[in-house]
């Protein structure tokens, strides 16, 4: 089965989970590479009764809480998705660099794609209480604070700080009471 510390352990409870670029590479640095990824969750929230709770994305890899009946479903489809989408807009900017390392990153036995985007897994951890939402949410919203990005959670565009000091965010959420 592998990878059987960090799985969707309660499909429909908040998961903390970490999806990040092969090789970590700086895929959004872009605007319109981001919102892919928004709009992404937007389709979620909208169709597959999805709540996104907080979330925060870096140049190379993003963290969300989320929960959902079939929260295991909606990652896949998430992450397939945005693959999808993300490989178009590199292929249309050309991003050779990127585009050769992602088409070298992809396992052989993958025979239905070009380019491998997502690492395997999620890193998902439930969160079984108040005060690990809490913690999780702080940790996701200071994220860009520790790489030294920003001095304030806050000023992260692409993070749901906002969206928690009654402001206006980037996307909706579902706020954690």
């Amino acid at each position: 089965m592998g990878r059987s510390r960090y799985v969707i352990t309660e499909s429909d409870a908040p998961h903390f989970l970490t999806c990040t670029v092969v090789e970590w590479l700086p895929v959004f640095t872009r605007p319109e590479a981001v919102e892919i990824l928004f709009n992404s969750w937007a389709y979620l929230r909208e169709h597959s009764n999805f709540s996104l709770y907080g979330y925060v994305v870096l140049e190379n890899h993003l963290h969300l809480v989320a929960q959902a009946p079939r929260l295991d479903k909606c990652i896949a489809s998430f992450k397939s998705f945005t693959a999808v989408k993300l490989i178009e807009l590199l292929t249309r900017h050309r991003a050779t660099t990127l585009l050769q390392r992602l088409h070298e990153a992809k396992p052989v036995y993958k025979c239905d794609r070009d380019h491998q985007f997502w690492q395997a897994g999620t890193h998902a951890e439930l969160v079984f209480s108040e005060a690990m939402m809490r913690q999780k949410l702080e940790y996701i919203h200071n994220n860009p604070v520790k790489r030294g990005y920003v001095d304030n959670p806050e000023h992260w565009r692409y993070s749901s700080a906002r969206n928690y000091l009654g402001e206006p965010g980037l996307i909706a959420i579902d706020p954690w009471h």
